[in-house]
């Protein structure tokens, strides 16, 4: 049986030097702070996929605006072999309104000051910081 990884995507929403970061309702990365997102849907692109769970984890409503990066979240078996792979597309989305409130699949949601993320205030999934600094760059180069 030949397995594929699963496409999801991820909504990266900056504001007043704060970004959006949402605790993980379900596996994998249960309990742990990132980025509202999931599942690409069939036929969707991966930025609508971010703008569409990004809505319906959080209530914010954004633009998407570019690409950041792609990540391969893999989590290995008890027998070593990979038991989860995700390839997650980090979306640059602009911030148009909304009250933030956890819905969905995230127990809970904020918006985090710069720092905290960048001094690990929270226990967060992997490469969080890294994907922030990419979009702070990426908000000060204009895109």
């Amino acid at each position: 049986m030949q397995r594929n990884p699963t496409l999801a995507a991820l909504a990266v929403v900056l504001r007043d030097n704060r970004v959006l970061l949402a605790r993980r309702g379900k596996s994998p990365d249960k309990g742990l702070w990132g980025y509202p997102g999931g599942h690409v849907e069939w036929g969707e692109t991966a930025l609508q996929a971010a703008t569409r769970e990004l809505r319906e984890e959080t209530g914010i409503e954004a633009e998407a605006v570019s690409y950041l990066t792609n990540i391969d979240l893999l989590r290995a078996a008890p027998d070593g072999s990979t038991s989860v792979h995700f390839l997650l597309a980090a979306v640059q989305c602009r911030y148009i309104g909304g009250r933030a409130m956890a819905a969905d699949d995230v127990s809970e949601v904020r918006w985090v000051p710069f720092s905290d993320v960048e001094n690990a205030r929270l226990q967060m999934s992997d490469r969080v910081v890294d994907v922030l600094r990419l979009a702070r760059m990426n908000a000060i180069a204009g895109a």
